[in-house]
């Protein structure tokens, strides 16, 4: 009697009941593995999946890889939110599914991390096929989920985002990129304007005297910043071999950093202290993205910005005596070795195009003094959608718990109106 009790008592529990059916759902899904797993302070019932995804999509003889997801499972009847990763990822909370209280696919960028064949044919890395991989997943899981549907990313993958909802328009409701460029060329002059205007004529100013003092003593930084790459192990095989282009791709790159990632004017350096410059440049742009390490890590993305994406490059007008190894303007991407990648900017065009006659539902966040908001989307009046630029924002701060009050109700209004449900931003105090 007491073991029929134990049963039904069993059977009637939500939870328990729950985790059974979508770890049904999930069994049932076509070429779709699982494993749960906790997180110290979230009750949800997570998983990591590993999907079945082929290499081409056009011809799926050419191979498969498996592509990385994480679920955060809800409620069946629950929103549903896509985050169109443009990197490698890891099980972290996302606003949106926190706001609409939503089922969450954290979803590595093939090519990344664990999405990889055994073999990289990078020709096949391409946002044709990068998207064909998202509208699968969404495929599968609208077996599962019936609500409402958002796709989010953040930089690269709220770019990733925006083309998703290029090829596949019907795929979700709402698309939401947080501090996603949309580039119009290999080098999009726009990024020149923006670090030409943004600030103040004094600030602009004492971001190139740091500049020139670090090619100006060119000698004596080198000689410390060779003990601080042997330190961190940094290599630069990549760049010939060459500290001394890393360290002039990285005195270029300083005013783009600055401003990308919020620095204050207030704490730059004087041009009579050469340690504080060199700090100052070691904080703020350092020589491990030009390193062996963070040019394998980053390989894909730089193909990609080198055949569809678009990029920028570091105006060097005012600096051109100092650049020994490099030449005029040089680009901030730098493709695998051994690939030969040709850029076409006819798809960002044509997104472009989309986007004002039929991008409908967009909500885009933005922060105004970050660099990425010189070449991000502005919504035409012909469709539906809203742009958020968050005032002294960068990067990484342009966010919804960071909006103004008056920002922040827009934005619900804005998402409640497109979605037609409720959402909570006070979960984000």
């Amino acid at each position: 009697m007491k073991f029929s009790l134990f049963i039904c008592f069993l059977l009637s529990t939500p939870f328990l009941l729950s985790a059974t059916t979508i770890e049904e759902k999930l069994y049932d899904l076509e070429g779709v593995k699982f494993e749960k797993f906790e997180k110290e302070g979230n009750d949800h019932q997570l998983y990591k999946l590993s999907i079945k995804q082929p290499i081409d999509h056009k011809d799926p003889s050419k191979g498969y890889f498996r592509q990385k997801v994480y679920l955060e499972h809800k409620g069946f009847d629950n929103v549903t939110v896509m985050n169109t990763q443009g990197y490698n990822t890891r099980f972290k909370s996302n606003e949106i599914e926190q706001i609409t209280d939503g089922n969450y696919l954290n979803i590595q960028h093939r090519f990344f991390g664990e999405s990889k064949p055994d073999s990289l044919e990078w020709k096949y890395l391409t946002l044709e096929q990068a998207t064909a991989d998202l509208h699968r997943i969404n495929t599968l899981f609208r077996s599962i989920y019936k609500g409402k549907w958002i796709a989010t990313g953040i930089s690269k993958g709220g770019q990733t985002s925006i083309f998703y909802r290029y090829f596949y328009p019907s795929d979700v409701d709402v698309t939401i990129p947080y501090v996603a460029p949309l580039n119009t060329n290999m080098e999009d002059q726009r990024i020149y304007t923006f670090l030409d205007s943004v600030g103040t004529d004094d600030c602009r100013n004492r971001i190139k005297e740091v500049q020139l003092v670090l090619f100006k003593n060119r000698e004596a930084v080198l000689d410390r910043l060779k003990w601080f790459a042997q330190g961190q192990n940094l290599s630069f095989n990549y760049l010939d071999n060459s500290i001394g282009k890393a360290f002039e791709y990285a005195v270029l790159e300083y005013p783009f950093s600055f401003w990308q990632w919020g620095s204050n004017c207030d704490d730059l350096p004087s041009p009579n202290n050469l340690d504080a410059n060199i700090q100052s440049f070691i904080d703020i742009v350092g020589l491990q993205f030009y390193s062996d390490d963070a040019m394998d890590l980053y390989a894909p993305h730089y193909y990609q910005a080198s055949t569809q994406m678009g990029y920028y490059g570091y105006e060097s007008e005012g600096f051109e005596e100092y650049l020994i190894e490099l030449g005029k303007n040089p680009n901030a991407s730098f493709p695998p070795k051994g690939t030969t990648p040709s850029y076409t900017s006819d798809l960002n065009k044509k997104v472009k195009q989309w986007l004002d006659k039929s991008g409908n539902q967009f909500i885009y966040i933005n922060g105004a003094w970050d660099t990425w908001s010189a070449t991000s989307v502005v919504p035409s009046k012909k469709v539906k959608a809203v742009k958020f630029d968050l005032p002294n924002a960068d990067h990484g701060k342009a966010r919804i718990k960071n909006m103004p009050t008056e920002m922040k109700a827009a934005f619900e209004k804005t998402l409640e109106q497109y979605l037609n449900v409720d959402i909570d931003l006070t979960v984000l105090d």
